[in-house]
Order: C-alpha cells, then structure tokens, then sequence
C-alpha cells in the first residue's frame, strides 16, 4: 500500500470515535433482508445457500413434475445467521436473477387461525419489492405475460421491457378508453390463449400492475383485501364483502392460483423465517412451528406445477431444538414436505471459525471505512489479526463475533491540550474533516443542531445583513423552546426562538422538511401556518431549493406554503450544504464532550463568534421578503403538456395493440 494514500491516523481515530458499526449489527431484521443489507462472508456457510441454489436450479430445469416444488430445512442455534443466510439469497437474485423472492416472518403473523390468509398477504407484499430488474417483481411477471399475449397476436412482435411498459400502459388505456375500447378485455383475452387454465381475474389483476394508477388497488386486492367499488369497478374486479374466516377459507385457492401462474415465468423461493414462536397456539392446539410446517405441507401438496412451470422452493429455517422435538416429530408426512430436496434432513448452519472471522470483521470495517473515504495503514485496524483469530477458534455465532467487535471498537485516548478551548478547536477540526454522508437529507440531525446553534447565541444581540440582502437590526434570542401543544404538533415544527428585534417580540416556528414524499411535507407545512394554535408569530420552511426538493403545484404543501409567505410573513429558507456542515460539527463536538473533557458551557462559549455569523442562522433571524421564489417551485404543466401530449385518435377503429410499441 502506498503510504500516502492512508489516511492519518488522527482522523481514523476521530471516525473510530464518532462511530461504532458494530452495535446491535448482529440483529438481523426484515428491513435488512429486503434493504442494502450489510456486509456477507460468501464463504461462511456457504454449503446451505449453495444448495439453496441448487434447488432453485433443479425445480426450474427438470421435466419432471414430482421434482417442480421442492423444500429445504435450516437449522441453526440462535445468532449464528439464520437471516444473515436469507439476506445472501435474497441479494443474490436481486442482483442476478434466477427467482422471484418470497420472505414471510413469522413472527408478523398475529393470528395462527388465519394463517393462510396471512400468507397470502405475505406473498403479494415480497412481490411488491423491487426484483432483478429494478422494478417490483409483479411487474416483472406482468411484464413477461403482456409480451406473452403480443407474441399470441403477432409471432414477430417485439418484447418490450418492463419499464417500456410502465411508461406507456397507462397512456395506451387512456387512448382505447377514448374510443369505447377497453384495453384490458383485450390485453388479458390474449393472455388467457396460452394460459386457459388461469384465473382471469388473478391474470387481470397481474396486469393492472403496469399501471402507474392503478397498481396499488391491483396489488390490494391480491392480498384479499377489499377495494372502494368504484376502483374495483373501474378495473373489472369482483369486489365481493368477506369476513376474515372467509378469506381464510379461499387463502389457499389463491395461493396456488398465484403461485402456478407466477411460477410459469419464473421459479419462485418462499423464505419462512422466525417460526420458533411457543406461547402462541391456533384452535386446534397446534404452536407456531407446527402450524407452518402445515401451510408448507399443504403448500407443496395443493401447488400442481405444470412441465412447463419454473418451480417452487420452499425453505424453512428454525432453531434445531424446533426441528428435532417439534416438526420432525409431526405425523402425516410433513417432515418429508419440509425437507423433501435433502430427504428428511435438515442442512445445519456453522459457527465462525478464526479464518472467518478475519473475514467478517475486515468486511464490517471496510464498509465503515469506504462510507468516509479513509483509507487505514491495516484492513483490522483497530484490532490486531493475532487477537481477531485468537477471540474466532472459540466457535462463535456470527451475532456473538459482532458483538465482541462492538465491545473492543476503540482506541486509546488521546493526550488533549490543557487549555479547554485548544481542546475545542481540536475536536471540531476532526469532526469538520470526516465524511458524513446524506446529511443533508437527516432531519433530525441537522433540527438538533440549529437548536443548539441557536442555543449558543441566547443573549446575544446581532446586527448585519443575510446573503439574500435582508437585514438584521439589534436581534436579540431570549429563548429557545419545545412547541407546544405537543398532541398537535407531533414534533413536525421542531422548535420555537423567542426574541426581540428592536423593542418587536418574535416567536419563529422553526420546521426541517427535507422529506421527498408530498404528504411528509404537507404535514409539516399546515403545523407552521397554524400560528394561533401554536404560539408563533412567524413560520420558517427550512429546505433545500436545489431541483430534487423542489415543491410540486400539485402537493398541497404548495398552497400552505403560499399562504405562509405571502399572507403570514413567513418564510422559506434554503438549506445549503455548506452552511449547515460547520453548525452540525459544532453539535458533534457537544455530543463528544465528555470525551474532550469539555462542558457545555464551554461549548456555548467557544461556539458564539461561529454561530453568530453563520448565513443559515442569520436568514432565518431575518425580516422574509414576503415572497415565493418561483424558481423553488417545479412547474410541470407547460412541460407536461408538451412532452406527454394525450394519444387520442378520434377515427381509428382498429383493435390491436401497436400502440404499446410506439
């Protein structure tokens, strides 16, 4: 390694500091199954996701009937990485296809005599997640029988991709229903040539998730859920009043249907996780692992894979002590259902072992480290490898290892200067010299440190003028204070400054929105032009102007904000990068402050001379301008109209579907 590419090791320590990647990163959650996921050691327990795999091929290629739904069991004591296992999968088909991903947890099913309801319900949510092909996995399937039913029209019809097909179904539909035609009698009718045995209504409903409209209330009503009737109207769907005990009897039906009609595309993995569950029994006196191992027996049972279907994997994964004394002991064959591609036995994970453990702990630092752009003179560093395989011969689970690392993350203190304030200004050069990523999107990062930062500046009186040219005549902040009522609030406004400008009392709502969703933001919005209820005589929108944060004329955050600055006289600040780093460095130093044997005092005081000119600070002290920055606000009719004219063609009578292609 090139010496002057390491980083100096003052600021890997004030990393190490800041930071400890390994608390609580041995608790897998589902989150983590279907998010980024965290840092895999392909090699560890390799043996159970490569048969895993193999299964997968084997239900996808085989001509055999009896072989196109198989099922494996996972065995492994608590810790050692059951999901850990299930995320490796899972990534690996995202990243390089091969199956549609199913993940029930079990744990999530509320009530054991609806279970198959419930799994149900589990099945459409997985297939809502994004699949290999960066759209949801339903449409990846919607996709594929769509260009099955061109191919029926016309052999030579080109295949368009899923996101071809997003962009264009829902103008196309518009277009057909402009001239009395509905695009999805035809559409499904062509589907149903090759697939006569499926259910119309369940091919439908697949195809209504290439609707940018309408695939929410086509994926709801999957689930078994019931939609307004008018949606269900409008797409064709029956849209009959059950009672959960009715779902519960048709759960299985569905099931199947979904499964063999999905499955024909692609083979389909189900992941039953977490089903060691004891205190909780269904009517019939079965526990939890017992009613599961049911529903996987009855799964593969009632699944009737065609020769031409792709196949089904069912993988369970339990504690051994689930299996011996509890599932494998289950009469009826069930056994044999649950671990069918190992012949009755179930495939036991392994602990780390002091190779392994190198291997986990490099992986965890080095993604602590890339994250910040550091580079340290050793992939371990803080540990020594000698101590790292030394702690990994003892047979650790992977949950035990981490923690372990959490433990000893740290490195020796620092000799610090005598004098407080050389304490300070060593400890906030650190924090100004480490990568903070997305902070910028944190709001509640960037509220705790202007509340600080304005804390640092009570008593204070300041004069001066903003970067917009609005001026600050003998500013005075009293307080700095929780908004109230809380009930109402709901912590959306994130604080209120108390002062005096001259002899004039101002009481600024302060709200951080940087949220992308329409709705996030509305919920702030209308809090901080309610300004009787909450006590304030002036409200300040803090958000980025840059073209993602744009506030769309459509959301109803667009009419509050309105009303704010141009009726109320309150204003919208930008939040620049560049302005809100060096208030959040000061925070992080407060944060760290015992560290640096530093008291807040101390820091209020060191803090004074930078907070008192920061523009960030100022803008939102000063007098608004009373007016919309229009620049702010993303216009999109003009574009709209003449970038996605309507397709309308008043004498066209013809019934195919060309316009999908063009």
């Amino acid at each position: 390694m090139d010496s002057s590419t390491v980083s100096p090791l003052e600021v890997l320590n004030a990393a190490i500091k800041s930071h400890n990647p390994f608390i609580n990163a041995g608790i897998v959650k589902e989150q983590d199954i279907w998010g980024k996921g965290f840092p895999d050691v392909p090699s560890l327990n390799a043996h159970a996701s490569d048969a895993v795999f193999q299964a997968i091929e084997l239900v996808s290629t085989s001509q055999s009937s009896y072989d196109k739904v198989t099922s494996i069991a996972i065995t492994a004591a608590q810790g050692v990485g059951k999901t850990h296992l299930l995320s490796r999968i899972r990534h690996r088909l995202e990243r390089d296809g091969g199956a549609l991903f199913v993940y029930a947890g079990v744990n999530n099913y509320t009530d054991l005599n609806l279970v198959k309801y419930q799994f149900q319900q589990t099945l459409t949510d997985s297939l809502s997640k994004t699949g290999s092909q960066e759209v949801m996995q339903w449409q990846e399937v919607a996709a594929a029988m769509a260009n099955e039913g061109f191919k029926a029209i016309n052999a030579d019809a080109p295949s368009l991709s899923p996101q071809e097909l997003l962009e264009r179904f829902d103008k196309v539909y518009a277009s057909w229903l402009a001239r009395n035609k509905n695009l999805m009698d035809r559409l499904t009718k062509e589907v149903l040539r090759a697939k006569p045995n499926a259910d119309p209504y369940i091919v439908r409903a697949i195809l209504w998730t290439l609707s940018e409209t309408r695939a929410t209330f086509a994926i709801k009503w999957l689930s078994g859920e019931e939609l307004a009737n008018s949606n269900a109207d409008a797409m064709g769907l029956p849209n009959p009043q059950k009672t959960n005990q009715d779902r519960e009897a048709e759960a299985l039906k569905i099931i199947q249907e979904i499964l063999n009609l999905v499955s024909y595309y692609q083979p389909v993995i189900i992941c039953f996780d977490e089903i060691d569950v004891e205190n909780n029994c269904n009517d019939d006196g079965l526990t939890t692992p017992q009613v599961i191992a049911d529903l996987v027996k009855r799964l593969h049972d009632t699944l009737e894979q065609s020769e031409l279907g792709r196949g089904v994997v069912i993988l369970t994964v339990m504690l051994p002590d689930t299996w011996t004394n509890k599932v494998n002991l289950m009469p009826g064959g069930t056994p044999d259902r649950v671990s069918k591609y190992t012949q009755r036995k179930a495939i036991n994970l392994k602990t780390l072992g002091a190779d392994s453990m190198v291997q986990l702990v490099t992986l965890w630092l080095q993604n602590f480290y890339e994250i910040r752009n550091l580079i340290p003179h050793n992939p371990l560093y803080p540990f020594q490898e000698s101590e790292v395989r030394k702690y990994g011969k003892n047979g650790l689970t992977v949950r035990e290892a981490l923690k372990w690392c959490a433990d000893n993350f740290n490195v020796e203190e620092d000799t610090l200067p005598v004098e407080p304030l050389e304490r300070f200004q060593l400890v906030l050069d650190r924090e100004s010299k480490l990568t903070r990523l997305n902070i910028i999107e944190d709001n509640d990062l960037i509220n705790h440190a202007l509340r600080f930062c304005f804390e640092a500046l009570k008593g204070q009186t300041l004069n001066g003028e903003t970067s917009t040219g609005e001026k600050l005549q003998e500013v005075t902040i009293e307080d700095v204070v929780d908004i109230e009522p809380k009930s109402k609030n709901q912590g959306w406004i994130n604080f209120k400054v108390i002062g005096k400008e001259k002899d004039k009392v101002f009481k600024i709502g302060v709200a951080v929105l940087q949220y992308s969703h329409g709705k996030a933001v509305g919920a702030g919005m209308w809090r901080l032009i309610e300004y009787k209820t909450f006590d304030i005589t002036r409200g300040c929108l803090v958000r980025s102007k840059i073209k993602e944060k744009k506030i769309h004329k459509n959301w109803d955050s667009y009419g509050h904000l309105k009303k704010l600055v141009e009726e109320l006289g309150g204003e919208h600040v930008d939040l620049k990068l560049e302005e809100v780093r060096p208030l959040i460095d000061i925070y992080s130093v407060y944060q760290k402050r015992n560290s640096y044997q530093l008291t807040e005092e101390q820091i209020f005081d060191f803090a004074k001379p930078l907070t008192a000119n920061n523009p960030l600070l100022l803008e939102i002290l000063s007098d608004p301008s009373g007016q919309i920055d229009e620049d702010t606000i993303e216009g999109e009719e003009l574009l709209n109209d003449f970038l996605n004219p309507l397709i309308v063609h008043e004498t066209d009578d013809s019934d195919d579907l060309s316009e999908l292609f063009n």
